[in-house]
């Protein structure tokens, strides 16, 4: 799931007189400013202290409605979120100050042709079963106009997320002789239908176990207290929400998974969102945290990638303390947005695959010193009520490892489907599928993916996006298509080179089966009849 927003309230113009609580957020919509009395410090003080007091008081009595035999882990899980919202509190102003962001030292992002890909089947054997494979299994498809979990969406040959994370996985475990285990964070919104679809992998060559994130009630911006008044959160889900990946650790910790692998002899996970079809097992960064190290132990690597004019908004590698750590825009006060999306001062942008080790993320947790940014993520409710959620990202976690890297990847490792625009592209002949591995066909003359725009009214949802094309285009040739409007695209149709496609208001365009459009503009009304 993306996480937006600002990190905690006043990344922007920081104020210290002006208060936590409800008159925050008016200073945040009103931007007014006036003089305050000078004990003003002493009161926020105090006023902080009560919204802690008044939440925690709350959280009493959300507990007291568990059952008897859930009352602990539910205590546990309310205990660190009350942590969370007094961390929220204390946050006086941005958690970066610009003018102190160094200059990223060399060797702190390693090229990945520098890496040496291991050949020895036993050495690759060994490497593996050290390995745990984790995804972020959390999210729901309802912005492709999907019920259930989004790992479950059909994206190549009827072949879902779930599905093609199992065939890699498996396709290296029976090459090498292997036992990679598969794990699965999956969410209050995700953990019933995954644990039904899971049963039907039991005769393949993996292990598979899964373990849920925790369960937040969300907070309403005027009264900074719990909306959920009862423990189930069936009973009211849009109470609660699971707070962004950067849970993971706390949670997979308290599942007792760490634990077990650790005692297995695992020493890393590579871990990445289910829906990045490019986030498969590399035997080359496998091999410089296991193989040749160097003589340095490097307890966190994230991938990193070239930044390009779509990406960004995406997070960023900086020096910032002498140490390694991700800058998200939700960070970066206004002032300094764009130069934070530039291509040129900041190069590389955070795929979202990280790798960990074991007993370094089970040192840190025990140690207490796990301090991730918070981000507000601001919503509102479908009867109009306006909530905040407090959320964290696990490449947050970077600053607390030591000698962490990034390593900048290949593009083709960063293939997200967030959208039906992204769907087109790993539907199509550009990849072939090999193990359940999306491989870039060797027709394309340049590595790039062609930058696809589907228009949001006809296109957004999956079943309707289908229902547009008789079949997937020819794009080997493709280097940017937009479509806009009701359109529609027959059979066997080839798009080269930059084709737009706009069909305006009551028009429709239908392209005909064999079209073959490059370097094309298609606008106005275009109906191809059945005799």
């Amino acid at each position: 799931m993306p996480l937006v927003g600002v990190v905690c309230d006043l990344n922007h113009n920081h104020h210290p007189e002006h208060g936590v609580g409800v008159k925050k957020f008016e200073f945040m919509e009103n931007r007014t400013h006036s003089r305050v009395p000078s004990d003003a410090k002493e009161f926020h003080e105090t006023t902080k202290r009560d919204a802690l007091r008044h939440l925690e008081r709350e959280l009493e009595r959300l507990i007291e409605t568990a059952p008897v035999d859930k009352k602990d882990a539910f205590r546990e899980e309310m205990d660190s979120f009350a942590k969370l919202f007094g961390r929220f509190l204390q946050e006086d102003g941005p958690s970066v100050a610009w003018n102190r962001i160094e200059k990223l030292p060399p060797g702190a992002v390693k090229d990945y042709s520098s890496l040496k890909t291991p050949t020895n089947n036993e050495h690759i054997r060994s490497m593996l079963n050290k390995l745990v494979v984790v995804k972020l299994n959390g999210g729901l498809g309802t912005s492709m106009g999907c019920h259930g979990p989004k790992s479950v969406i059909p994206v190549r040959n009827d072949l879902t997320f779930l599905d093609l994370t199992v065939q890699q996985i498996e396709s290296l475990n029976k090459t090498y002789n292997a036992n990679v285990p598969l794990v699965l964070m999956n969410s209050f919104n995700t953990d019933e239908d995954t644990e039904k679809i899971v049963r039907k992998y039991k005769g393949f060559q993996v292990n598979i176990y899964s373990f849920n994130q925790s369960g937040f009630p969300r907070i309403s911006r005027d009264s900074l207290l719990p909306v959920a008044r009862k423990y189930e959160i069936d009973d009211n889900i849009e109470a609660w929400y699971p707070p962004g990946h950067g849970d993971f650790y706390e949670s997979f910790q308290k599942s007792g998974l760490l634990k077990q692998f650790i005692n297995e002899g695992r020493e890393y996970l590579f871990l990445s969102n289910i829906d990045n079809l490019g986030a498969t097992i590399d035997l080359g960064i496998l091999n410089r945290l296991l193989g040749e190290t160097d003589g340095v132990c490097h307890e966190f690597v994230m991938e990193v990638t070239d930044k390009t004019r779509a990406d960004v908004k995406g997070g960023t590698l900086i020096q910032y303390e002498n140490k390694l750590r991700l800058l998200e825009i939700a960070q970066v006060p206004n002032e300094h947005v764009d130069e934070f999306k530039s291509v040129k001062t900041f190069k590389f942008f955070n795929t979202n695959n990280i790798w960990a080790k074991l007993d370094a993320i089970d040192r840190v947790l025990n140690e207490g010193s796990m301090n991730m940014e918070i981000i507000v993520n601001n919503k509102t409710l479908d009867k109009g009520l306006r909530v905040i959620q407090l959320e964290t990202a696990v490449g947050a976690a970077m600053k607390c490892f030591e000698n962490a890297i990034g390593i900048n990847v290949p593009r083709s490792r960063f293939l997200p489907v967030k959208k039906t625009s992204d769907l087109l592209l790993v539907m199509s002949n550009l990849y072939s599928l090999k193990a359940g591995s999306l491989v870039m066909s060797p027709q394309r003359m340049f590595p790039t993916t062609p930058l696809v725009k589907l228009g949001d009214n006809h296109f957004s949802k999956v079943k309707e996006f289908l229902g547009r094309f008789a079949n997937i285009p020819d794009i080997i040739e493709l280097d940017h298509l937009t479509v806009s409007g009701d359109v529609t695209f027959g059979r066997g149709v080839s798009l080269r080179g930059t084709v737009i496609i706009i069909a305006n208001h009551g028009d429709r365009i239908d392209i005909p089966p064999g079209a073959i459009l490059e370097n094309k503009i298609v606008s106005g009304n275009l109906r191809i009849l059945d005799h």
